[in-house]
């Protein structure tokens, strides 16, 4: 099903959720929002093709879009989920190339506003504080892709996998990740293919580890959610087995 323009007027048409945009004045932002498209995306449409030469922005306003690229084979390699106030697009709209990535949505009616890339760089000129907070995303990014690449390069798919439970158990709820009571929760239980995809291996592997932790006694299901009952030991079993 193809993308919908939202309609013409609604009350969740508003930026004032994107974190990038906080500097901007209440009278600022309803301009920028003024010269926003606005578009309804349904659950694994593309919104970004990788190699196209758009350049605009995107603002996630509702739901949630997923950065990803495919192997030769059609392997979906998955680098980041944006949610709400969340920003993507924006590396074409600074250097001019073409997009690094696709972007897909990944919930029902995902609701973005796209501004052109010239408008974007209006406002990073214009506003300072805006400039710096994408480049503290910039460098969250750099950091986290470093961290994906040692841990490519260094562990084997199983550690990976043991990595990928705690980042999301993290991510999940930050106060219900609680290592002095040694016990995390990650909700809602998480997709056997969408670890498959953030760590590199097959969907799998991925439901055999989660077995196998089962029957140790590590993580267990609780309805929609995956309990990690044993932080510690999770933690330790990352840095088991590595390869050289």
């Amino acid at each position: 099903m193809p993308s919908t323009p939202a309609p013409a007027k609604s009350a969740s048409h508003t930026l004032a959720g994107v974190d990038l945009l906080k500097a901007l004045t209440p009278g600022e932002r309803q301009q920028l929002e003024r010269r926003c498209r606005w578009h309804s995306y349904q659950e694994d449409e593309q919104i970004i093709d990788r190699e196209t030469a758009s350049a605009d922005v995107f603002f996630v306003i509702s739901g949630q879009a997923r950065v990803v690229n495919y192997s030769p084979a059609g392997r979906e390699v998955s680098f980041d989920d944006i949610g709400p106030g969340g920003v993507f697009g924006e590396l074409a709209a600074l250097d001019s190339r073409p997009r690094s990535a696709s972007v897909v949505a990944k919930k029902p009616d995902t609701l973005t506003a796209s501004i052109p890339a010239t408008a974007f760089r209006e406002v990073l000129h214009s506003h300072p504080q805006c400039a710096m907070t994408l480049l503290c995303r910039l460098a969250e990014v750099v950091r986290e892709s470093t961290d994906r690449i040692m841990d490519l390069s260094t562990l084997g798919a199983h550690n990976r996998i043991f990595a990928e439970l705690l980042r999301q158990a993290r991510e999940s709820d930050p106060k219900a990740f609680d290592a002095h009571a040694n016990r995390a929760v990650i909700r809602p239980f998480p997709v056997h293919a969408d670890i498959a995809s953030r760590v590199s291996t097959a969907r799998e592997t991925v439901a055999r580890v989660l077995s196998d932790l089962s029957k140790k006694g590590i993580v267990a299901r609780e309805r929609d959610t995956l309990v990690i009952l044993d932080i510690a030991r999770l933690s330790k079993m990352v840095k088991e087995f590595k390869i050289d």
